[in-house]
């Protein structure tokens, strides 16, 4: 029996912990001062038919700069609960709406 040992979450250089789950999503609401509402897609396969089937979560993040729109792709990170359901921090706009 091989034992495995939990090894403490590397630091990166920007003093950020690695190790923590990221998901790319799109901003669907931005109505909240410091928090916008960011829809993930995700694909599973139905357990008895085996069609591909595309989900959706919507996922509440934090975002201290209001610097979000509707329609934005943003990274987001977990974090500690921030909220009552706030778990979630945005982390890096990848791609600007193309909404005026």
């Amino acid at each position: 029996m091989v034992e495995t040992k939990a090894t403490e979450p590397e630091i990166q250089e920007s003093g950020t912990r690695t190790g923590r789950i990221r998901k790319v999503g799109k901003v669907i609401s931005n109505k909240m001062d410091k928090t916008v509402i960011v829809a993930v897609d995700y694909r599973r396969q139905h357990p008895l038919y085996r069609k591909t089937m595309t989900r959706t979560h919507a996922f509440a993040a934090h975002d201290a700069d209001n610097s979000c729109e509707i329609g934005d792709t943003v990274e987001i990170e977990e974090s500690r609960p921030l909220s009552k359901t706030k778990r979630w921090v945005v982390r890096e706009i990848i791609q600007r709406s193309d909404r005026v």
